[in-house]
């Protein structure tokens, strides 16, 4: 049987990428395919993927992201006539659910954030959620279709994660710098708030005039990068903020850094998953998820210009694996489960 896994941003690299090996270890195979958007190829090619390349991002403007989805589940078409699939998977791919739903192929959607928007085209058959999230925060209509694993998405790969310390000759990094990795907002997608732009710039500020720092600077696409090399050159005198010239492993970056600033969730969330110093400057609606974290205080969720001053601590950290919980360890196998369940259910021919 042969499942379709579309990747369609970077956070779902490393997230799949375990997940496809215990698939094909109990016996499916796997159809993969990739957006050229926010390094998604070039991380899929770093982390040994064979995957087939297929649309591209269209920007922020709500009618070529319309445009864009039809066109994208266009040319996604022949290749799924080709491959047949039985089951469509990924963590909130919309072109794959809006495919497979005119197609009658069942689909499954791994999510974590519940404040989503999902027309009902869009809606996927099955949901897998963790279990910080109720039931009445997600789209699938049948609460019997949600299913839940325990920890975070992050806990899928972060433990496996092995450090390379390579990377700090590659990027120049000495035991002298306090390392800051930052991820600006994410300014194209459709749930930013403008507040979250205001915070980046005011961290950025900061520690561009504190000596002693070093800021790894993560953009989500040239684009971005070019407005704000643009808007702030002086950032980036004397190598004080490095933008690295290729797709690096995230887990790693972060493993290298002493603390993390970041607008999006995912890096948010797999620091914490590592045990590092992670400050979100997220201020769109805040999800479950990272409410969860706060309340452990595996993160800080910073609201205004002077809590960057206030509570984000400049600190070296000693830098020990995290082994995390019990849970941490639970949520491949238990995804694994209910993807294997899904199937069962949906008389899949040739399920075990």
């Amino acid at each position: 049987m042969k499942i379709w896994i579309d990747l369609d941003n970077t956070p779902h690299v490393p997230f799949f990428k375990p997940i496809i090996r215990e698939l094909e270890k109990n016996g499916y195979s796997i159809a993969l395919t990739a957006r050229d958007a926010f390094q998604v190829c070039e991380l899929a090619t770093l982390y040994g993927l064979p995957y087939k390349k297929v649309g591209k991002h269209y920007g922020k403007n709500p009618l070529l992201k319309i445009l864009g989805l039809c066109w994208r589940s266009v040319q996604l078409l022949p290749f799924i006539l080709r491959e047949k699939p039985v089951l469509g998977l990924s963590h909130g791919s919309r072109s794959q659910i809006f495919l497979c739903n005119l197609l009658r192929i069942p689909t499954v959607m791994v999510m974590d954030y519940e404040h989503a928007q999902t027309p009902l085209l869009l809606q996927p058959k099955w949901e897998i959620i963790p279990t910080a999230l109720s039931n009445q925060d997600v789209q699938c209509k049948n609460k019997e279709r949600v299913l839940s694993y325990e920890g975070i998405k992050e806990d899928v790969y972060a433990p496996e994660f092995k450090p390379d310390p390579s990377l700090s000759n590659e990027l120049e990094l000495t035991n002298d710098d306090i390392v800051v990795t930052v991820r600006p907002p994410a300014n194209e997608a459709h749930y930013h708030n403008p507040e979250s732009d205001a915070l980046f710039i005011a961290f950025m500020m900061r520690v561009y005039t504190t000596p002693g720092i070093k800021v790894i600077l993560l953009p989500r696409n040239k684009l971005q990068e070019s407005q704000i090399k643009n808007d702030y050159p002086q950032w980036f005198n004397d190598s004080k903020v490095i933008v690295p010239t290729r797709a690096i492993d995230g887990l790693n970056l972060l493993w290298h850094s002493d603390l993390v600033v970041s607008g999006g969730g995912t890096m948010n969330r797999e620091a914490a998953a590592l045990g590092i110093p992670v400050y979100s400057i997220f201020r769109g609606k805040s999800g479950a998820v990272d409410r969860q974290l706060q309340n452990e205080g595996r993160l800080v969720l910073i609201e205004n210009t002077n809590e960057v001053e206030s509570k984000i601590l400049l600190e070296r950290r000693v830098r020990k694996l995290n082994q995390g919980d019990s849970s941490s360890h639970k949520a491949l196998s238990q995804i694994i489960e209910h993807i294997e369940t899904i199937i069962k259910k949906e008389n899949i021919q040739g399920a075990k």
